[in-house]
């Protein structure tokens, strides 16, 4: 296997279902001033080989990979293929993501089958209230919810429709436990105290896995948190980075 790491990385960076890349545009700009490289992607059907391999390609290209929610499947999902295809291990690092969103009999710290297609059958009936819902959802489980989400409002652009749709059966259908428990490269899993739509106790599940690389935190805020703590999350990033740096040479 091979590791690679640069004082200054090459970082992919990919957002969440719903919102576009405006929403992490600050911590792309915070990570830039700290001398890293970052390439900001929206969402990709990752059910679709022929994209998923286009995705893998492009991110062999960086040395680390990193997503927000349903980006952190994906990003989680393209380091496993390239790990898998090119024997290159990329750092993995994941902010408020459920390895798998939809609960089953192996995973229950996740959102129930019946709220998940509720979810579904409001966004095919009205996509655009069920955005704003999800939007709230985003934003909700702290003091600053009404502010945030205001925040969150003038900052998420027009989506394709398709690419919706796409992303919401990636999030009904993707189960990445096992890569996390297998995947032999670092890999950084932060989470937020008051998540309205991933629970804290993904954290201790993931910690639980006893993975050798496998590193995870618990900080204060909501789904959001990688907007609304923009400053905060990039320096763990920047600090875990060096760590790394700093224990391979």
């Amino acid at each position: 296997m091979i590791f690679e790491f640069a004082l200054n990385q090459r970082i992919l960076l990919i957002t969440g279902w719903g919102g576009g890349t405006k929403l992490l545009q600050p911590l792309q700009e915070a990570l830039m001033q700290q001398g890293h490289q970052v390439e900001l992607i929206n969402i990709f059907n990752a059910l679709d080989p022929e994209i998923l391999q286009q995705q893998v390609e492009r991110a062999r290209a960086f040395d680390v990979i990193i997503g927000w929610s349903l980006g952190g499947q994906l990003a989680t999902l393209l380091a496993d293929h390239i790990a898998q295809q090119f024997s290159e291990q990329k750092i993995l690092i994941t902010l408020a993501s459920n390895p798998c969103f939809v609960a089953n009999d192996e995973w229950k710290t996740a959102m129930d089958q019946p709220a998940f297609q509720n979810f579904k059958q409001s966004f095919e009936a009205d996509a655009i209230a069920t955005l704003k819902k999800f939007g709230f959802m985003v934003c909700q489980g702290t003091p600053n919810t009404k502010q945030d989400f205001l925040t969150l409002q003038s900052l998420i652009q027009a989506q394709n429709l398709d690419t919706l749709r796409a992303g919401l059966n990636c999030l009904e259908q993707l189960n990445n436990v096992s890569i996390l428990k297998n995947y032999s490269g670092h890999q950084y899993h932060l989470f937020a105290k008051q998540d309205y739509l991933v629970s804290y106790k993904v954290e201790r599940n993931l910690r639980n896995f006893a993975v050798e690389f496998l590193e995870t935190e618990l900080v204060g805020g909501s789904h959001g948190m990688p907007l609304f703590e923009f400053e905060s999350i990039s320096c763990k990033i920047c600090q875990y980075l060096k760590k790394i740096k700093q224990t391979t040479g």
